[in-house]
């Protein structure tokens, strides 16, 4: 591996952490120019360090969200040890069964997801509960087993996907949502983490200094969001599933 190479891995990575921290999605980016700038790696090799990275990054825009953001720490820590072992499960189920034929059930919805963001211009705006507390612990139980399982099964707008499920199911607002979606992707990050540690896939050279530059983005990214608001994360929001669209329709239908 050359010196470029590396430097254009942290280049993406710092990226990703920077858009991962606003509304998630960073994968879309640091993924697929990993596994093209390291073709002579296993693909389960690049997947399994570039987790390292995106833990960093996850972490310190975490640190940011919980400084500046008022949260139900209660149930953050019921999803976050949910999502965890829903990672795991699903990083280890990743191992033995192709994650192909999803793609294009996820295309479909990441069309309706776009669609509905941009026609409704509240969505997201405001915090809206009408949950009983049995309620939105069922949702919130519900969301970090499937997004988690997601998370550590295929990967890629895993973030994304939590911020919508925050608005949707629980009636965050975008800010809330996306502190929420730091905290649970924090810990799908750790259980798929642990797993690549067992199998022993982790390329420390790559992993660390692309830790280091997502960690950079990571806080430069949630010190925007919390700056501009709401609103100004929708719009990221757009372009990022947008983006996720775009890629997933391309690995579904063209590749």
């Amino acid at each position: 591996m050359t010196t470029l190479t590396l430097i254009l891995l942290c280049c993406f990575a710092f990226s990703a952490g920077f858009v991962d921290a606003i509304v998630g999605g960073g994968g879309l980016i640091q993924t697929p120019a990993s596994l093209v700038l390291l073709p002579q790696f296993p693909v389960a090799t690049v997947i399994g360090s570039l987790k390292i990275p995106a833990f960093t990054g996850t972490f310190f825009a975490t640190i940011q969200y919980l400084n500046k953001v008022k949260l139900n720490l209660r149930l953050a820590a019921i999803m976050c040890v949910t999502a965890f072992t829903a990672a795991f499960a699903g990083s280890e189920a990743l191992t033995m069964v192709s994650n192909r034929y999803m793609k294009p059930v996820i295309f479909v919805v990441l069309i309706f997801v776009a669609i509905y963001t941009y026609s409704k211009k509240n969505f997201g705006q405001h915090t809206h509960k009408t949950h009983s507390p049995k309620q939105e612990l069922l949702y919130a139980l519900l969301i970090s087993i499937g997004i988690g399982f997601y998370d550590g099964f295929i990967g890629p707008g895993a973030g994304s996907f939590l911020v919508l499920a925050f608005i949707s199911l629980l009636g965050f607002d975008f800010l809330h949502a996306s502190a929420n979606a730091k905290l649970v992707n924090l810990s799908t990050n750790f259980g798929s983490i642990l797993l690549f540690l067992l199998k022993g896939t982790i390329l420390w050279k790559i992993a660390i200094p692309m830790a280091i530059c997502n960690g950079l983005g990571g806080m430069i990214g949630a010190k925007l969001a919390i700056a501009k608001g709401n609103q100004f994360i929708r719009i990221f929001f757009l372009v990022v599933i947008t983006a996720t669209l775009l890629r997933f329709g391309y690995d579904a239908f063209f590749r």
